[in-house]
């Protein structure tokens, strides 16, 4: 194998190994608790979804993973408190 073939291919590897991490450490693919098959197909579905829908808007925005993530969580955290369901007496 030639060195620039080496090179092409190492940074492609680079680039799956990146979905990869993004895909658990972001989406929770391998977090799913389902016994049943079809409870687990569909996990991992919505789970490559949400990944999809990250990326994205990263692409879009410009910003990580990570901050896409903690963006959702601050918009959905200040909305909550702003009309709670629930109330601690």
């Amino acid at each position: 194998m030639v060195e620039e073939k080496r090179e092409e291919l190492a940074k492609k590897s680079w680039k799956i190994e990146g979905y990869h991490r993004g895909i658990k450490q972001f989406c929770g693919v391998e977090k799913c608790q389902a016994r049943k098959k079809e409870s687990q197909r569909a996990h991992i579905m919505f789970s490559l979804r949400a990944f999809l829908r990250l990326e994205l808007y990263r692409v879009k925005s410009g910003i990580s993973w990570f901050e896409s993530k903690m963006k959702i969580r601050r918009v959905a955290v200040t909305e909550y408190l702003s009309n709670p369901l629930y109330t601690l007496n």
